[in-house]
């Protein structure tokens, strides 16, 4: 009589194991990874906004609130852009403050859903960058 061929349970068991764990490690890592892409976007994105506002500022003598279409025009690729811009994960926002000597931006990333857990990110007219998490500034 010849060996049977193919795989016994303990094999089995043994290489659903070794998934398991493989699994269990690399999905955290996954996860952060994503959040990193995520903000990294939401950043990109208040970096072309501020350029853009210093171009608005030199054209109209003053900043803008609306990031679309008639504003400061910025759009991007997944992102909906109006008075604000918004996807799944974050909705930046611009508050101009043209009283101010001299006048003066706020831009703010708020994440939402999955990325809510990541912190508010703020970037205003003088380049400081902040992200804060529970209270703390952890920077960009």
């Amino acid at each position: 009589m010849r060996g049977a061929r193919g795989f016994t349970l303990i094999e089995l068991m043994i290489v659903v194991v070794v998934v398991g764990i493989l699994a269990a490690i690399a999905y955290p890592s996954y996860q952060a990874h994503m959040q990193r892409t995520r903000r990294s976007e939401a950043q990109q994105l208040m970096l072309a906004i501020s350029a853009r506002q210093a171009q608005f500022i030199i054209d109209a003598r003053a900043y803008t609130d609306t990031i679309g279409n008639g504003g400061l025009n910025v759009g991007r690729q997944e992102w909906t852009c109006a008075a604000t811009c918004t996807n799944a994960f974050y909705t930046v926002s611009v508050a101009a403050d043209n009283a101010a000597t001299p006048p003066a931006y706020l831009i703010t990333a708020t994440p939402s859903g999955q990325q809510a857990v990541d912190g508010t990110m703020t970037l205003n007219s003088t380049g400081t960058r902040t992200r804060v998490i529970g209270g703390t500034d952890v920077h960009w």
